[in-house]
């Protein structure tokens, strides 16, 4: 029988390749997200544990300096971020380190610190977004109250104006600005307001999109519904299910390559007169609410896609 002049399948060598693959999922705690994260990893064929970021040590006498719990001297081949836990200025800076640290060491991490500390602070998610030509409600950012009230000032005489913490998720510590009167205290925002323009939007009730995107495709997607103009589903938004169309779809897309995150979490509003804007991009999305109306598993998803990206990489290096 003649030799097939085809190349070589790479399933075999991937498939042998995957037991060898070892993964930390990392989080502040074995969350139900991290559990299916590490069982349908291991699924797939790959040695996944959980770890915390704040039991990780940078020591010079380690060979990679750098120890995390459960690899002694070795480093795992990939990360995926799951949360990192609150703490000081201190832990926090220390714990994005580490994720830096892993990605100087050649160790794949979803999502790494570039892109974590890009959309945790939403004052850099806005600039990228608007940077990058994508739609975002007009929005500020200013220390001190001075500042603050003069935008206010001027700006809610166009309409209401929304103030969130710099740094936060789910809905919480937002407040509706109608009159620099409504404006909060310094020592409430920690001296740094972000305003943005409130945006309304269609229908009686509010509503707005969750799209999660996982290397570069889209995952899921639900619409979001509440009495209240805050939709997050854990402050009682309602989820259902949606078929995003390509608009949507592709400007959930393109904000995540905005942030370079490898899997976000979207937020999308339309306004009244139909028109998109991208409200904030999270790079540690928990998907609870959109499992709850999604086909797909959200989870074994990204589990996959960080695989077939891992795989590709070692198996670059072990040919190159």
């Amino acid at each position: 029988m003649p030799r097939s002049t085809e190349a070589p399948s790479l399933i075999p060598e991937r498939d042998r390749l995957a037991g060898d693959l070892t993964v930390a999922v990392v989080g502040h705690r074995r969350d139900g997200h991290a559990r299916s994260l590490i069982k349908r990893l291991d699924t797939l064929g790959a040695r996944a544990s959980f770890v915390e970021l704040s039991a990780s040590t940078f020591s010079t006498l380690h060979p990679s300096g750098l120890a995390l719990p459960g690899f002694d001297s070795r480093l795992p081949d990939g990360v995926i971020v799951r949360a990192i836990a609150a703490g000081s200025f201190e832990a926090v800076t220390r714990r994005l380190g580490v994720l830096h640290a892993l990605r100087e060491e050649g160790v794949l991490v979803w999502n790494d610190a570039r892109a974590i500390e890009r959309c945790v602070d939403k004052s850099m998610t806005t600039f990228l977004i608007a940077r990058n030509g994508l739609p975002t409600p007009q929005t500020w950012t200013v220390e001190g109250r001075a500042e603050a009230l003069r935008i206010a000032r001027r700006e809610t005489l166009q309409g209401p104006l929304v103030l969130k913490p710099l740094f936060g998720s789910q809905g919480r510590g937002l407040r509706l600005i109608r009159s620099a009167r409504d404006l909060p205290e310094d020592s409430a925002v920690a001296s740094v307001y972000y305003l943005q323009r409130f945006v309304g939007g269609v229908g009686p009730e509010h509503s707005d999109f969750r799209v999660l995107v996982s290397h570069g495709k889209i995952v899921a997607a639900m619409r979001r519904h509440a009495a209240h103009w805050i939709t997050n589903v854990k402050q009682g938004g309602r989820p259902e299910a949606v078929e995003l169309d390509e608009t949507l779809a592709q400007l959930a897309i393109r904000s995540t390559a905005a942030v370079e995150a490898d899997f976000a979490g979207v937020d999308i509003l339309l306004a009244s007169d139909g028109k998109p804007y991208v409200l904030e991009v999270n790079s540690m999305p928990a998907w609870r609410g959109l499992q709850s109306v999604s086909g797909s598993d959200i989870a074994e998803t990204i589990a996959q896609d960080f695989l077939n990206v891992l795989h590709e990489r070692v198996l670059g290096r072990r040919t190159a």
